[in-house]
């Protein structure tokens, strides 16, 4: 079986593909501790990373226990515990006309300048929300204490895309965002039905301009290649057949919610998928809900995401065939979570960390106070990860398609910037005051440990980093086997201080995977 991969086969290959083990659902697992190695990928996987604390706390119990109890406390988060944006009650009409506004005030302060001698800026309401609501995401995640949860977000967000640039009405996204969150772990038959009628998708993919004399196919194509069946399980006239009964599904341009037109929906006969009868898109979802294929598409993407890129087939249809039961989430994750093959140390280090993995995983680790989170959204996004706004409608492609020469080189320059940001002197040194992750003003008159990290020099980064409440007191060792899912690729020997470790292995090869 492949190991991790060095530098130089890092940018060129991405982690090797990893051969799987058969799974065998009698199989136990001996109720002994599964211990620090192993409850460090467990939490690698399903979080953003652990604390010695939070690898500590489950090293002692068997991996039963231990998923059990991490879908037992993840499936009690349903809401954000962050307060939501002041205009989530705002309606697209409103909006419309405030962005209106904007734009004619904007277009006369083209042909005006500050007294600075330069032109006016002003503020437009549309994209405003779009970065407060990527930032309000990114605070969830980064206060969050079930990150199993918004993990699960961001994974229906890359199977259900909607993005930003094309929606442009903050409000629906939010609420497309909370719909992931409520059915994280709950049913995805559930899910699939609310998607449907979700008004960031219905916008997103025109169907809210679909009726009966002139049916949009966009979504329909999109819920069987993408979100059920896959390619190769469907024709064309499936397509036209299912975009039928699709129509009359539309938003409330006052509203932003959903709402029907009878009088726009096609009620005649319809054949999808061998079956024909005056099918609704309830209907359709139904018929989808039946294909054995739809249950697998699931579970192969869930394998890539939480195993392997490389999904046992054995392995895939006995889930799958548990999963098209009922359709609940938690007992699929459940049982992929006990595969010998997750628990295989062969698989630790095989997959890449995604830009929105390397960035909130680090900022949490550190403990690093984080006021304003535009930079990290930014950093994301340079990264080819910007939250609400996937690059296409199949969502971002991940795995070794995360690492380029380039992004591997901004990855590098990122965490260098974290390392300043504890402190440029070493951990053992001296108590200095640290600074934040802030993008404020006035960097002329700021001292250099109150400067944020955007405007300052990398040359003048420390070798180590100050260990905050949550790596304090974490000797060498314990450090790297918290910092990294494997033995360093680059580091020769491991520093004596704890900050010089950290430092180390936040630079190191190893710890862009996971």
């Amino acid at each position: 079986m492949a190991g991790p991969v060095g530098r130089r086969g890092f940018v060129g290959g991405g982690a090797a593909a990893v051969s799987t083990v058969l799974w065998s659902p009698r199989r136990p697992f001996a109720a002994r501790p599964m211990g620090f190695a192993a409850a460090r990928h467990l939490l690698s996987r399903t979080g953003f990373g652990g604390t010695p604390a939070d690898i500590d706390s489950i090293a002692m119990q068997d991996p039963v226990a231990a998923v059990d109890h991490l879908l037992s406390e993840s499936a009690e988060r349903r809401e954000a515990i962050t307060s939501p944006p002041s205009w989530l009650g705002e309606g697209p009409a409103s909006l419309r006309r405030r962005q209106q506004a904007a734009d004619a005030e904007r277009a006369e302060a083209q042909r005006k300048v500050g007294v600075d001698g330069k032109v006016l800026l002003v503020t437009r309401p549309v994209e405003e929300q779009g970065r407060e609501l990527r930032n309000w995401w990114v605070e969830e995640m980064l206060v969050t204490d079930r990150p199993l949860v918004e993990r699960m977000v961001l994974f229906w967000h890359g199977h259900f895309t909607s993005s930003f640039l094309k929606v442009r009405y903050a409000p629906a996204l939010f609420r497309q965002n909370a719909l992931f969150r409520r059915e994280a772990l709950g049913n995805f038959a559930t899910l699939l039905r609310e998607v449907a009628r979700d008004p960031a998708m219905l916008i997103y993919l025109d169907g809210m301009r679909s009726v009966a004399r002139q049916p949009n196919e966009n979504f329909a194509r999109e819920l069987l290649e993408l979100f059920t069946l896959g390619e190769g399980q469907y024709g064309e006239a499936d397509i036209k057949e299912a975009a039928r009964a699709f129509t009359g599904w539309t938003v409330d341009r006052e509203t932003g919610l959903f709402k029907t037109r009878d009088g726009a929906h096609d009620d005649g006969l319809k054949t999808v998928l061998g079956q024909t009868g005056r099918f609704g898109g309830d209907d359709v979802i139904a018929i989808l809900l039946r294909h054995p294929r739809t249950a697998e598409t699931v579970v192969e993407k869930l394998w890539r995401e939480f195993v392997s890129l490389t999904p046992d087939p054995a392995a895939v249809k006995q889930l799958a065939s548990d999963f098209r039961r009922d359709y609940e989430i938690r007992p699929l994750l459940r049982a992929l979570l006990l595969t010998p093959a997750f628990h295989d140390p062969a698989n630790r280090a095989g997959l890449i960390k995604s830009p929105v993995d390397l960035i909130v995983g680090t900022v949490r680790l550190l403990g690093l106070p984080v006021p304003e989170k535009t930079p990290l959204v930014r950093m994301m996004q340079g990264l080819g990860q910007m939250p609400f706004d996937p690059p296409n409608v199949r969502g971002w492609a991940g795995g070794e398609s995360w690492v380029t020469t380039y992004t591997l080189l901004l990855r590098q320059q990122f965490l260098r910037r974290i390392i300043e940001a504890t402190t440029v002197a070493s951990a053992d040194g001296p108590e200095e005051r640290r600074p934040s992750m802030a993008g404020t003003a006035g960097g002329n008159a700021m001292s250099m440990a109150d400067r944020p990290i955007e405007g300052r020099s990398l040359r003048q980064a420390g070798n180590a980093a100050r260990l905050g409440p949550t790596l304090a007191g974490t000797d060498p060792p314990t450090l790297l086997q918290t910092l990294l899912p494997c033995a360093p690729i680059d580091m020769a020997e491991t520093p004596r201080s704890a900050g010089a470790t950290a430092a180390a292995a936040l630079l190191d090869t190893a710890y862009q995977l996971k």
